[in-house]
């Protein structure tokens, strides 16, 4: 028999005001003894009397699971509401130990979590729920059950359980935009990617996890996750731009070619020369004539370069001063590099102007070109 109406009136009024479970799923038959102390606990209007008959429920049903993960999870969003999140989350763990495959209980748990800002527990219950809730489709069908009435079984529990997923999905979501560490960042992308397999974030993931990867400078984990990432999306301008950038810095022969294979490629996805470009797709493009000028560079392509890194420069000027100035320090080299002395010293003198790490460099080549034109080389 279903929980009586008592208690979907006590799941409805919860005291969470995060937790996203519909109606309890544990079941106390009507007229049983934890059925009668539950109904007591309900009627009972202080709370912190609710508090101590919670506790006696449990002791007195300490025998009884079902009675153990219920009770302490009522306690656990007692404990949330009231503010004391430590003791809420040891409550709800209490619970979870009780019943492991509780949605509704792992949930509250990602909510407690969440508002204790602790990341790494906040990961670990959401996980878990996509795991319980992605083992509804791999659930034996019941003997003499037909397919299509298993199948609506399936679909029926998967809309009943659609909040608590979609919760624990921006959640989880929120855990990796907000984590400032590379290595841990991508620790929770690795456990987030396979518990959300088409999860509608899946782009932004991609892109932390590449930013995270190149951070970390581990090259052959950045090319093998963006080389996977472009199998499925090959327009995907994170992927492109951190792969041409990857390969225009390796020494390896061969290596500039590829990086302007990546970054012709980026140009083609960023369309940033559209009239309807926004300042993204413009930056992104910058970027990648950028690259793709500097790939030609290293390949001794100097008078092909000077183009590419033009048309970057004047998409990146007020859009992105650091990516502005490499595309600038670049253009100075090239006509420093084919003798154009005061083409070299106008972009220079523009790019020494802007703060970053890019300065020093461009001051540096500055002096040089200035020293050629002394001795009268341009």
């Amino acid at each position: 028999m279903k929980s009586s109406y008592w208690m979907v009136v006590l799941t409805v009024m919860t005291f969470s005001v995060l937790s996203l479970a519909q109606v309890e799923k544990i079941e106390f038959p009507a007229g049983t003894p934890e059925d009668q102390a539950l109904m007591a606990i309900a009627n009972e209007a202080d709370a912190q009397k609710k508090l101590a008959m919670y506790d006696d429920f449990l002791q007195k049903f300490s025998s009884n699971p079902a009675a153990v993960a219920y009770g302490n999870w009522q306690l656990a969003q007692a404990y949330q509401a009231a503010g004391d999140l430590p003791k809420a989350l040891v409550c709800g763990d209490k619970a979870l130990a009780a019943s492991p495959h509780n949605l509704d209980i792992v949930t509250t748990q990602a909510g407690i979590a969440q508002q204790m800002k602790d990341n790494a527990k906040l990961i670990d219950y959401a996980t878990r729920g996509a795991e319980l809730y992605n083992s509804m489709a791999k659930q034996a069908k019941p003997e003499g059950m037909s397919d299509e009435d298993f199948a609506a079984h399936i679909e029926d529990e998967k809309n009943a359980d659609k909040s608590s997923i979609e919760f624990l999905e921006v959640a989880a979501f929120n855990a990796v935009a907000a984590e400032p560490d590379a290595k841990t960042r991508m620790n929770y992308i690795e456990r987030f990617t396979p518990a959300f397999p088409k999860s509608r974030f899946q782009d932004q993931i991609a892109s932390y996890a590449l930013m995270s990867l190149s951070e970390l400078k581990d090259t052959p984990r950045l090319v093998a996750y963006a080389e996977k990432t472009l199998a499925s999306d090959p327009n995907n301008l994170p992927a492109l731009l951190l792969l041409a950038g990857t390969y225009a810095d390796d020494p390896r022969p061969g290596s500039a070619g590829k990086a302007a294979s990546y970054a012709q490629k980026g140009i083609e996805a960023a369309k940033g020369d559209a009239p309807d470009a926004d300042r993204s797709h413009k930056v992104s493009a910058g970027a990648a004539h950028s690259i793709l000028g500097y790939a030609e560079l290293k390949q001794e392509k100097t008078t092909a370069a000077i183009p590419e890194l033009k048309t970057a420069a004047g998409l990146l000027k007020g859009l992105d001063d650091q990516q502005y100035a490499i595309a600038l320090f670049r253009l100075g080299f090239a006509y420093a590099k084919l003798n154009r002395i005061g083409e070299a010293r106008e972009v220079l003198q523009e790019a020494v102007k802007i703060s970053g790490p890019v300065q020093q460099p461009a001051q540096d080549l500055l002096l040089k070109v200035n020293a050629a034109r002394a001795k009268g080389k341009g």
